[in-house]
């Protein structure tokens, strides 16, 4: 009996009922925290699926650092609820998250640089890029890195930080592209006759497109010679086919009609020598 009157002390009731609202005080934020950073979670990932134009992977890593944000404040409030100091477990929580940013500045730089690239999305995988000193398919885009394929088949891991922070050329943005080559034509050769021979081997070939129509034209005169700029136009997915290819078959079309190459007088003179 003399039990169950202790037990049954007002004082020890009081406490017992104030730690067990305090539980279900508690059970009720860590329930409510919870619900309320997996519908923010889930409310960020679904933006990236409204537009194609949005990284899915970006939106999901900002969703899940949203939920654990969300979580930690209903972790403090929980301990609160209990009479922890929670004051002292905020600024240890700073500490270390400006000590870890610290020692991991290199890498939150690539995670900065990742993101900057998923938001404005200078280039997508399956493009052809130059890029952080690298020129290659583009196989994968992570938060810290981009993985690209060269035409060697050699696999560059690149860190976004280093592409981000110099000159980016996508070749695969635009859907017709410009093929820029170059060809010498002798003073004594018609030059007008060239640029119809070079015209006509272009007409020939099947990726090179009519409209718009290819550029030919005299850019500089040297000493011996005229250059013609020669730019035909093709789909952006034949532009190494044509890059390869049409120079020699510009340069075969231009013998069989005569052209000879025109050399440089300073070797001319030393294979006179």
């Amino acid at each position: 009996m003399e039990q169950v009157k202790e037990f049954l002390n007002p004082e020890r009731l009081d406490t017992v009922i104030g730690l067990g609202m305090n539980v279900l005080v508690a059970l009720a934020i860590f329930i409510i925290g919870s619900f309320i950073a997996k519908k923010v979670k889930n409310l960020i990932t679904k933006l990236a699926k409204k537009s194609p134009h949005l990284d899915e992977t970006l939106f999901n890593f900002l969703g899940s650092i949203a939920r654990w944000v969300i979580m930690a404040f209903v972790f403090i409030a929980v301990l609160n609820r209990f009479g922890v100091e929670t004051t002292s477990i905020v600024a240890m929580l700073g500490a270390a998250t400006v000590a870890i940013g610290l020692a991991l500045q290199g890498a939150m730089s690539n995670l900065a640089a990742g993101v900057m690239l998923m938001i404005f999305r200078p280039y997508k995988v399956g493009d052809f890029v130059d890029g952080g000193g690298h020129f290659g398919n583009v196989e994968d885009i992570t938060l810290f890195t981009t993985n690209m394929q060269t035409f060697d088949n050699q696999q560059i891991i690149i860190p976004n930080g280093k592409i981000w922070g110099e000159k980016i050329i996508n070749h695969s943005h635009h859907p017709v592209r410009g093929v820029e080559m170059k060809f010498n034509i002798a003073y004594d050769d018609d030059v007008e006759k060239a640029r119809q021979v070079i015209l006509k081997t272009l007409a020939a070939n099947e990726h090179i497109k009519s409209d718009p129509a290819p550029f030919v034209e005299v850019e500089t005169l040297s000493e011996r010679s005229a250059e013609l700029v020669v730019r035909p136009f093709t789909e952006g997915a034949n532009y190494f086919d044509v890059r390869y290819s049409v120079p020699q078959q510009i340069l075969t079309a231009l013998g069989k009609a005569g052209f000879k190459t025109p050399y440089p007088v300073t070797r001319m003179l030393q294979e006179k020598a």
